[in-house]
């Protein structure tokens, strides 16, 4: 049976991590407040900004940056993406 949790970005129940995703005790709050599908959204955040603001993950600033950021997104009401960045238009079938 999955774990479920009362997930903080998605404000109901849903289907929680199978482990810490992330070290610390930010990954443990992770770990007992985030769903799976908060975690996959969170990816797809975390690629534009990586993209948008040209990060190099080895320098500690943009893993500060990213961790910063994590923090918001999950447990202080969401990140903004960067101004520059633009939603690609959907396409149309």
């Amino acid at each position: 049976m999955a774990k479920m949790v009362n997930c903080a970005v998605l404000g109901k129940q849903a289907e929680g991590l199978e482990r810490s995703p992330y070290p610390g005790e930010l990954g443990q709050r992770i770990l007992e407040n985030i769903s799976q599908e908060a975690w996959q959204q969170w990816m797809q955040h975390q690629t534009i900004l990586i993209n948008e603001n040209q990060l190099a993950l080895h320098k500690p600033e943009a893993r500060k940056f990213l961790e910063e950021e994590m923090e918001k997104f999950f447990f202080e009401g969401g990140a903004q993406l960067p101004e520059e960045f633009a939603t690609p238009p959907k396409e149309e079938n």
